[in-house]
């Protein structure tokens, strides 16, 4: 079975190709590329693909997230399984690494948090950093790469893939989730990403994709933010998204209540029992 497009094939060679314009893009490590892998055998995967609508494995709906998703293998068909097992082999990850210049990376056969990922229309997810260790592994994730896998999609149905500067002043660049087409960036916890717009596809559509995420023992110190050492997804929100900032500032108020209020109340009940 041949995965990757003839085009590409030389896995070395699209690597050489393709490493300094990754390294070097903005607003951080990215590119993406089309008719990446071989059509055939990525309509097959697609035809294997889950309907999570029906019924959902993870099904995520809060005002910064609203999309479903795959968890583990369980739902991978015969070709999809053995898809992923190449895009987590040992050829596939120096092809990885060469291009990233992120050395001895690893992949994850507990595809935490990747795997098959569908938006069905209103659908989104804010920008955000993703979260920084793998629970299971207890290893730094260094590498996204994903797989889109709409055919036919209009321009006008949204669903766009955008990459924010560490800022969140402005969105850098903006990648339609068409057919075969591969995105791939560096994870940091200030690599913030998205799709924030909600979709506005047909109501018998969905926005489908596959997600593998790539792993090291440890990062770079310049990448590691004090406090944040070891955290989950971290949301950032655009100016003119009231909804998720205020959803943000009740969840700050959760947090402060939790950590402050509990020491507050057993010190007051130490100081009546004195009495």
């Amino acid at each position: 079975m041949e995965y990757v497009s003839e085009k590409y094939r030389d896995l070395k060679k699209t690597a050489a190709e393709c490493k300094e314009l990754y390294q070097n893009a903005s607003p951080f490590p990215n590119f993406y590329l089309d008719d990446f892998f071989d059509e055939k055998m990525l309509s097959e995967v697609l035809e294997e693909f889950p309907d999570m609508r029906k019924k959902p494995d993870l099904k995520f709906e809060t005002p910064n997230e609203k999309k479903l998703a795959s968890k583990g293998e369980s739902r991978f068909g015969p070709k999809t399984k053995a898809f992923m097992h190449y895009l987590n082999s040992e050829p596939f990850l120096n092809f990885l690494a060469e291009v990233s210049g992120i050395d001895k990376l690893i992949p994850d056969p507990y595809f935490e948090g990747a795997g098959c990922h569908q938006i069905e229309p209103g659908g989104m997810l804010k920008v955000h950093a993703d979260f920084n260790k793998n629970r299971y592994l207890g290893l730094d994730r260094r590498l996204n790469f994903l797989i889109y896998l709409n055919k036919d999609w209009d321009e006008s149905y949204g669903g766009h893939f955008e990459l924010w500067d560490t800022e969140m002043k402005k969105c850098e660049k903006k990648i339609l989730p068409l057919f075969n087409r591969i995105a791939m960036f560096s994870t940091t916890s200030f690599s913030y990403h998205g799709h924030p717009t909600p979709l506005s596809c047909p109501e018998d559509r969905t926005r489908q994709s596959i997600a593998l995420y790539y792993y090291t023992n440890g990062r770079p110190d310049g990448e590691v933010v004090e406090g944040l050492e070891d955290h989950r997804t971290i949301f950032k929100y655009r100016k003119d998204d009231e909804e998720a900032n205020k959803f943000a500032r009740k969840q700050r108020v959760k947090q402060i209540v939790k950590l402050f209020i509990p020491p507050l109340l057993t010190g007051g009940l130490k100081e009546l029992k004195k009495y």
